[in-house]
């Protein structure tokens, strides 16, 4: 296989340099199963030039990884995509996208650890990918909101229909975006922070 981290530079564009008077960072997950948009997403949404480790799939994976319903997939992401966003000029925000096949779970370990909340990305076409996602993350006690990637093929299904499909208490908030707009992906995070901040005035209360 030919591996490859792109957009490596020796020097930092000049906006790509973190503002000196940053202060505090916090750190946000992009999960998923494998083909959902992850790459996509932290593409999308980084204001920097974003860190991608990808592999061109070969056949070494064959009978290994699941890749029915993404077929025209060339390449995969092996241990993390990484992107920034300055909320403002203190507070920065840092995008972990994980790899979405199971055989890389084990790093997802490490990047769960100190997270303040996870975006789920998910394919209507694939829902049943989403499972294990989902239980690993209650497992770690990391909250999260669902993305529903908006594929142009994939059935539009109601937001309810998502919630049940996915065994999902009303709490959960269920955003639909299209991972490859910039806005869309925003106002994904948007939704997340706002579940965060009732998520910890809940906690506090309770």
């Amino acid at each position: 296989m030919v591996s490859r981290i792109s957009d490596t530079v020796t020097e930092p564009r000049r906006e790509d340099r973190l503002p000196s008077t940053a202060s505090s960072a916090v750190k946000i997950v992009i999960v998923g199963g494998f083909g959902v948009g992850k790459t996509t997403f932290v593409r999308s949404v980084s204001e920097i030039r974003p860190l991608t480790t990808e592999e061109t799939m070969t056949q070494a994976g064959a009978g290994i990884d699941d890749i029915a319903g993404v077929e025209r997939k060339t390449v995969t992401t092996v241990a993390m995509d990484f992107g920034r966003i300055t909320l403002n000029d203190e507070l920065v925000l840092y995008l972990f996208g994980t790899p979405g096949q199971q055989r890389f779970w084990f790093l997802w370990n490490g990047l769960f650890e100190g997270a303040l909340g996870a975006i789920v990305l998910v394919d209507t076409r694939r829902l049943e990918v989403s499972f294990d996602v989902i239980g690993r993350l209650e497992e770690a006690e990391v909250p999260f909101v669902i993305a529903v990637n908006s594929f142009p093929d994939a059935t539009s299904y109601l937001t309810e229909e998502v919630r049940g499909a996915l065994d999902l208490p009303d709490s959960v908030p269920i955003v639909v975006c299209d991972a490859r707009e910039r806005p869309s992906s925003r106002d994904v995070l948007l939704s997340l922070m706002r579940y965060l901040r009732t998520f910890v005035t809940t906690s506090e209360s309770t």
